[in-house]
């Protein structure tokens, strides 16, 4: 069996999402579009302290993009080339993904619907029914007016927006995008998805987890069955037979490397460089680190956000970024797009064991470079950190 050293496999991973890409400029749909192949599914996420979730790990590889170029991809039908469905969890996939996510649709269904079984079947009908005559429309254009749930902070639905996470979970609606307020607009399927991919026909789960399986190693490069499983979340028992049979087809490799204590399989048109010279600000849920064990695994990089923490308990900030120099993480920044006041503030920042000596030289750069793509004026440091004093000389040009 074929070993990888944790330096071949870092780099391994990191050529397969894209970070050894030449740039082009400017970026291009045909840039976004090789970029997509490489991720297979942008996650999706409300917060926007910094720039929402799904556009961050497209600039981290391919650098000050117009996002109007993922609106492109993902509206419309005929052209459309990604659809928002709960892929990852919620996340932007590949449209030709959506006749393999049947199976999860009907296991929706089947389940009664999980924690939104209290819903009257008689509201789903009459949304349903809303859409079809009306056309797109937000949860808040069907809300039902009644006072929401107190119990869980966050998820204080009302019955209409229960009943249409149904209603797109199980496949009877589909996500035809989202408006300013980043609300999600439903519509039919027939109406968002394109005809070649809405009337494919439905593979078998065992067919559909062999897909998924096989574009989550694409994207991996390099995988554990924890890891292949988690990217398109079946379940650890379907992707390991799922990679066993790939392995059998001769489409993965079976390979150990030195470090990690489960085995591993290699993707056979992984790409191994002999370095990686990637600098890049990485988003909390992009595919690089948001398995959290995959992340310690490959970068020595313990890293947990920390939105929910309560503040005296943090330890590096509330929006925490990994900062990707060469093939190494080396340091996390805490940092906020002030839009009213035009800057990019710098909450706090922190290296990591073994960080070269232009960490902040290089951290610097990468800031600005993100500052002028989100439109702000400046970067703004606050003291805290090990790593501000340098940073801030950095910044200032001293």
């Amino acid at each position: 069996m074929e070993s990888l050293s944790l330096a071949q496999a870092r780099r391994i991973a990191l050529a397969s999402q894209g970070f050894l890409d030449k740039p082009h400029s400017p970026p291009t749909m045909r840039t976004l579009q090789r970029t997509l192949d490489r991720t297979g599914v942008l996650q999706v996420d409300s917060v926007n302290v910094l720039q929402r979730a799904h556009y961050m790990p497209l600039y981290s590889r391919m650098g000050g993009y117009d996002v109007d170029l993922l609106h492109r991809a993902a509206s419309g039908r005929r052209q459309r080339r990604l659809v928002e469905y709960w892929a990852h969890v919620q996340a932007l996939m590949p449209v030709d993904l959506w006749p393999f996510m049947r199976s999860r649709m009907e296991f929706y269904r089947e389940r009664n619907y999980g924690w939104w079984r209290d819903v009257d079947h008689t509201l789903k009908q009459r949304l349903f029914a809303q859409i079809t005559d009306g056309g797109a429309m937000t949860a808040g254009q069907l809300d039902d007016g009644k006072e929401r749930s107190r119990e869980h902070w966050g998820w204080n639905w009302s019955d209409a927006r229960k009943a249409l996470d149904i209603l797109y979970r199980t496949g009877d609606l589909a996500i035809a995008g989202r408006n300013a307020q980043f609300e999600v607009v439903y519509d039919l399927p027939e109406r968002v998805i394109p005809a070649e991919h809405l009337n494919a026909p439905a593979p078998t789960l065992h067919d559909a987890n062999i897909e998924l399986v096989r574009r989550a190693a694409r994207a991996h490069g390099v995988a554990t069955a924890n890891d292949l499983a988690d990217y398109y979340r079946i379940t650890v028992g379907a992707a390991k037979a799922a990679a066993d049979e790939l392995v059998a087809a001769g489409e993965l490799v079976p390979v150990t490397v030195r470090g990690w204590k489960r085995p591993a399989y290699l993707h056979r048109d992984a790409r191994l460089p002999r370095r990686v010279n990637a600098r890049a600000l990485l988003s909390p849920f992009d595919p690089v680190v948001w398995e959290r064990d995959r992340t310690e695994a490959l970068f020595d990089f313990h890293y947990r956000i920390e939105i929910y923490t309560p503040v005296h308990k943090r330890v590096h900030g509330y929006y925490v970024l990994p900062f990707l120099l060469g093939d190494r993480i080396v340091g996390r920044v805490d940092l906020k797009a002030d839009r009213k006041t035009g800057v990019l503030v710098v909450k706090a920042a922190h290296s990591e064991p073994g960080a070269p000596e232009d960490t902040a030289a290089q951290l610097a750069e990468e800031l600005r470079r993100l500052a002028g793509w989100l439109a702000l004026d400046d970067v703004v440091l606050e003291p805290r950190g090990d790593l501000a004093p340098l940073l801030g000389s950095a910044l200032s040009g001293r």
